[in-house]
């Protein structure tokens, strides 16, 4: 039960959004231009750093939506998502993306925590200013929504089922506000 009166039945930020239109019209701009506009990261690898994000903040609900996204966009290669969960290697995971779990995985602890010596390691493998900008500014977002979704403890579906049409509609249209019914 969440901890205010949000739509019944709709999980996660989608019922914040619904109570509150005037806010989630810009968070969801912000998303959409994190994750789906022009980068030289590909959506999928951003979705794959929400992901894991939201996984090591412990959130569900954001973690499985955007896992479910993440599956859909890397297609054949979507065990990759399931390796990031479960902080296991993966050989689909490039030495790059690696990098900037680590950087990501760092601004969720505490941005202060990302290092110079981090920044080389991904500039190393071929991570540019944007990518690192990106990487730092999706792990700083995502630990926002993460704390959004659950502070107000919003519906959290419990079967990975649930997620899949989620994770379509997020792969195929990107981040649009859910409309009043």
């Amino acid at each position: 039960m969440a901890h205010i009166a949000v739509p019944e039945g709709i999980p996660g930020i989608r019922s914040l959004a619904l109570y509150r239109p005037e806010t989630a019209q810009h968070l969801y701009a912000l998303a959409q231009v994190l994750l789906r506009d022009p980068s030289p990261l590909t959506p999928a690898e951003r979705e794959l750093i929400a992901t894991h994000v939201s996984a090591r903040n412990n959130c569900m609900f954001c973690m499985s939506s955007h896992a479910a996204a993440a599956r859909e966009l890397y297609a054949d290669q979507q065990e990759i998502v399931d390796c990031v969960i479960n902080q296991q290697d993966s050989p689909l995971l490039t030495a790059k993306m690696k990098a900037l779990l680590t950087i990501a995985g760092k601004v969720q602890q505490n941005g202060k925590h990302v290092t110079d010596d981090d920044v080389r390691k991904a500039r190393e493998h071929g991570a540019t200013d944007r990518d690192i900008h990106d990487t730092v500014l999706i792990a700083a977002a995502f630990s926002m929504f993460n704390r959004y979704v659950d502070g107000l403890a919003t519906l959290t579906p419990t079967d990975p089922r649930e997620y899949e049409p989620m994770g379509k509609r997020l792969a195929t249209q990107g981040y649009v506000p859910p409309q009043p019914a």
